[in-house]
């Protein structure tokens, strides 16, 4: 009964259990299905612009002229659904290299399938790039991408670094149909494998495979371990508002290469512990070793700073002394490239040759700084199991003065003492001490970061509303104000706040503490609304100044992974309105207070009437700034919430 009543549905059904059980077998490579040129859309997720058919991961161990590669072949195939929203079309394959000796990426081909002839990349449009001192990438772009076309490539790395079999995703932007990784790995080598993201393995098989592996000159062949990993239909990773990182929730497989017994029997170790890491670190020429220029920086430093005797003062004086100093290129670095002295010769650098610079000098007083390195948050976070240094690729200054922690990020012109930049905000780091020993330190941001306003609205005779409007903000929302208006000037700013409210004039436009990043960022500028009466009726919104949340965030109707705003929050808007005896006052809005559960959130909203005087106070706090998924809900109703007592809920007055 149900079949006849949904015909549609369950020939859908029908094609894709087809579709997959074609993908389960060998493929083709060249010469896709019937079924797949004819696919239209992917029922699963009809907004996907494209769906991942078919890829597949085989790493193996060949000898190669004689000499023992990790080999890589790689084949994926993808279906265009909506060529216009179609982003997967580039493809970059990153490959490792150093001293002369690198990862060779051969047999690359790539075909777009249009339903007739087949168009192959061709040579010329690939190209070869230098990413780092140690990673390059090839890249290359699909030709003639159309609605309907099928995008196919494969390609072989031949590899000496065994260290460097990395991982598997089995999740990605677009929907994976089937997506399987095999390895068949020599027992003389030996890896921790770790699983990420939430979603199972559809078949996991790890096994004995005899005699697989065999050396030229060895005529007793070797075993391998063969391990099949695959995973179907794997939805999108789609990116959601206030998340870290995506690629912290990717469902994939990591290889980390734990020992390495030769044919003679020698046993070497790839993984450190963090001591053994602490070594390396503390004698690396790129960054333990730039630690030893204090005396180089006390030379240099202002005696003005060195005079200083309140160890806060001096620490924060050498701070803005540094930042002030010098200009950040933009550039991430953490075992290469740094030197402290140069950068500070030439009054710029990448953000460790600033950073590490500022502990130097910070030593150079006498207080006691150290290198944490942490990953943006744009990466990963660091695994906590072993050290991974790849999974680090930026550096701060952790102080410690008087028991009271402090990091510091000399990179911005606009971040006060403390207040790192958002970039850094990304959950716990590693602190490198290497006289004890190093340890994991949460990243914790400042909790005053503020947005005060004070408006004072009074009525004339003609019925218009004239009023003045104080603004004050602190920690990171001061940090913004100062990124987004510094670089201009005050007319530049006033037409950009009159064109978020076109009922408003403004003039008089003054800022304090602009460059004062120790202060509140004050502003202060005089209004005049404009708002036109229905009837007899006049309709006043009282929240018309720039407010820091304008719409909700989370207007989604669910949320996957978990949400970061960053930093905990304060909004206070208080508004005072003298009607002047030219307006009856209606109706005002109900107050209301809504809290978060668990005290993590409140917003309150009061309306107080006395005589022609209306006093109004909205309070928004948001003590935490991480959430569980969990949370959407009431998040999303308190932000519905804030939204509406900001946009839709007037105070109505009558003309007297």
């Amino acid at each position: 009964m149900t079949c006849s009543k949904n015909p549609l549905k369950i020939i859908s059904l029908l094609f894709f259990s087809l579709l997959l059980f074609q993908n389960g077998k060998a493929q083709n490579f060249g010469k896709p299905s019937k079924e797949e040129l004819a696919m239209t859309n992917y029922p699963a997720d009809p907004e996907a612009a494209g769906v991942v058919l078919y890829e597949k991961g085989n790493y193996k161990a060949e000898v190669v002229n004689n000499y023992v590669r990790l080999i890589k072949e790689i084949y994926v195939k993808t279906k265009v659904l909506d060529a216009k929203k179609f982003k997967q079309a580039t493809i970059e394959i990153p490959y490792y290299r150093e001293k002369g000796i690198k990862e060779e990426i051969t047999k690359l081909t790539a075909i777009t399938h249009n339903g007739r002839a087949p168009t192959y990349l061709s040579k010329t449009a690939i190209f070869d790039i230098d990413e780092t001192e140690n990673w390059s990438m090839i890249k290359f772009t699909f030709p003639d991408v159309q609605d309907g076309s099928i995008l196919e490539y494969t390609y072989r790395v031949v590899s000496p670094y065994f260290f460097n079999l990395g991982s598997w995703n089995f999740q990605g932007p677009l929907p994976v149909i089937y997506s399987e990784f095999h390895t068949e790995i020599p027992g003389n080598f030996f890896y921790n494998r770790t699983m990420y993201g939430s979603r199972k393995l559809n078949i996991n098989r790890v096994e004995l495979k005899k005699n697989c592996f065999q050396l030229p000159d060895n005529t007793d062949p070797g075993d391998c371990e063969s391990a099949t990993y695959v995973m179907e239909n794997v939805p999108a990773l789609k990116q959601e508002r206030y998340m870290l990182s995506e690629k912290n929730y990717i469902s994939r497989i990591k290889y980390e290469l734990v020992t390495y017994t030769d044919f003679r029997g020698k046993k070497t170790n790839y993984s450190e512990t963090w001591a053994d890491a602490d070594k390396t670190l503390r004698l690396n020429k790129d960054l333990g070793r730039q630690l030893k220029y204090d005396s180089y920086f006390k030379e240099r430093l202002p005696a003005s700073i060195l005079s200083i005797s309140d160890d806060l003062e001096r620490a924060k004086a050498v701070y803005y002394y540094f930042q002030e100093k010098l200009t950040w290129n933009g550039k991430y670095r953490i075992l290469s490239d740094i030197r402290v002295k140069d950068a500070f010769d030439q009054e710029q650098g990448n953000s460790s040759e600033i950073n590490l610079g500022l502990i130097n000098a910070l030593k150079a007083v006498g207080l006691d700084a150290k290198i944490m390195l942490i990953a943006t948050r744009d990466r990963h976070l660091p695994t906590n199991l072993y050290p991974v240094l790849s999974d680090f690729n930026y550096a701060l200054v952790f102080l410690k003065i008087n028991e009271e922690k402090y990091l510091l990020d000399a990179t911005d012109k606009h971040n006060p003492f403390g207040v790192l930049p958002f970039r850094a905000l990304n959950v716990e780091g590693r602190i490198l001490d290497f006289d004890r020993g190093s340890y994991w330190e949460p990243i914790v941001p400042v909790s005053r970061n503020m947005h005060y306003v004070n408006m004072q609205l009074t009525a004339d005779e003609t019925g218009i509303f004239n009023g003045e409007i104080s603004e004050v903000s602190t920690g990171y929302i001061s940090v913004g104000k100062r990124k987004e208006y510094n670089d201009y000037n005050k007319e530049y700013i006033l037409k950009k706040k009159q064109g978020k409210n076109e009922a408003l004039d403004i003039s008089f436009y003054e800022i304090e503490n602009q460059k004062d990043l120790e202060l509140p960022y004050k502003e202060k500028y005089k209004i005049k609304i404009h708002e036109q009466p229905v009837a007899n009726k006049l309709y006043l919104f009282p929240f018309v100044m720039e407010t820091y949340f304008s719409e909700n965030p989370f207007a989604k109707e669910g949320r996957q992974y978990p949400i970061n705003l960053g930093f905990p929050i304060i909004n206070t808007y208080l508004v005072s309105i003298d009607l002047k005896d030219q307006y009856n006052v209606v109706e005002v809005p109900e107050n209301k207070v809504l809290k978060l559960p668990g005290e993590e959130g409140e917003l309150s909203v009061g309306y107080d009437v006395n005589g022609d005087k209306i006093n109004i106070r909205l309070n928004l706090k948001l003590n935490n700034y991480s959430y569980g998924p969990e949370a959407y809900q009431a998040l999303q109703q308190f932000f519905a919430s804030l939204i509406k007592a900001q946009t839709a809920e007037p105070i109505v007055l009558q003309k007297i």
